[in-house]
């Protein structure tokens, strides 16, 4: 019987996950043939592969729409594995990096390296990423007490959160009107605002770190039975936790780097994917690919969609904002919502 229901789950898991890449490759398809100047989708997988030789169709599929196409499948990908590893780690629905002052830190640093210093790309990129990666340091931090729990945790984050939040609102009074408008779009989140050196360094993170965060799973399956039976299973508690965390929190200071912060991918990407594999939930690479392709739809709809173009992050606002009222709603109601 239980071999019988492991083959099941096995069978389950790897049809969503087929489904899951086939999608996402249509949509970063998709994306690069649509526009002003339309290309048939054997042309744009032949320009990306380099199998052909047309110099118009390749300046715009690689020049223009591939980078953005890129920065929307890395981002994707990096928020909705750390989304889920979050959620997972912190039994939470709610843990997300959206919410516990992480891309508050990264947008902290990049307003003030916007309106302060001038500055712009990879300086502004650069800036994000130390951010993020100081906030999750000093959320860490405070939040540790014998260990980390998930309320301390996420009640910790919102609080820097709210000050990093302000913080950004005093630095934005002190900025000209062409800064304060550079800052709002960078802080409403977009994929196509990064250069080829921010790409590189997101999809060579990726590929570290999404390995080792599959790797990291059984560990992460033991904690979520709680600390005392995962040291019964022989893992130790609290440095599977830390190497998670740090884990989830480079991924989402990647993605933060490239495209800024963009809003509930994180958040919705985990539970799509666990209501997609039923039984056989926390797949890591499942809410990857479901971050992806949300991004990736996203943007679609936000630059070609909408009657005027408008960032990503304006898109996945709209729709994740009543998912989190859904949420709210709900988990009060099973008496969880504390």
């Amino acid at each position: 019987m239980l071999r019988a229901n492991r083959r099941r789950r096995n069978a389950r898991s790897g049809v969503v996950l087929a489904s899951l890449a086939v999608l996402v490759f249509a949509l970063f398809v998709v994306t690069m043939m649509i526009g002003s100047f339309r290309i048939g989708a054997l042309d744009v997988v032949a320009s990306v592969l380099h199998l052909a030789d047309n110099p118009s169709v390749d300046f715009v599929v690689r020049e223009l729409r591939l980078p953005t196409a890129a920065a929307g499948l890395g981002v994707g990908l990096a928020l909705g594995a750390s989304g889920t590893v979050f959620q997972q780690i912190l039994r939470n629905p709610l843990a997300s990096p959206d919410f516990v002052g992480i891309t508050s830190g990264a947008g902290l640093a990049a307003v003030f390296g916007i309106v302060l210093l001038q500055a712009g790309g990879l300086v502004v990129s650069g800036l994000a990423l130390g951010g993020a990666l100081l906030a999750a340091t000093l959320m860490y931090v405070l939040a540790w007490r014998d260990g980390v729990t998930g309320y301390r945790f996420i009640l910790i984050g919102i609080g820097i959160a709210a000050f990093f939040d302000g913080l950004i609102g005093f630095v934005l009074t002190r900025a000209q009107l062409f800064e304060a408008r550079q800052a709002m779009h960078w802080l409403t989140g977009s994929v196509g605002q990064a250069g080829d050196t921010e790409l590189r360094l997101l999809f060579g993170g990726l590929l570290i770190l999404l390995p080792l965060a599959m790797l990291l799973q059984r560990p992460l399956r033991a904690l979520e039975l709680g600390d005392d039976t995962a040291r019964t299973l022989g893992t130790r508690a609290e440095l599977s936790r830390a190497a998670l965390l740090g884990t989830a929190l480079v991924l989402v200071a990647l993605a933060v780097s490239v495209a800024g912060p963009i809003v509930f991918v994180a958040l919705v990407a985990g539970p799509i994917a666990n209501r997609l594999l039923g039984a056989a939930t926390g797949g890591i690479v499942a809410a990857a690919l479901v971050g992806a392709a949300l991004l990736l739809a996203a943007d679609l709809v936000a630059v070609h969609v909408l009657p005027t173009p408008l960032p990503t992050g304006v898109v996945t606002g709209a729709v994740g904002a009543p998912y989190l009222l859904w949420l709210l709603a709900t988990t009060n109601r099973q008496g969880a919502g504390g």
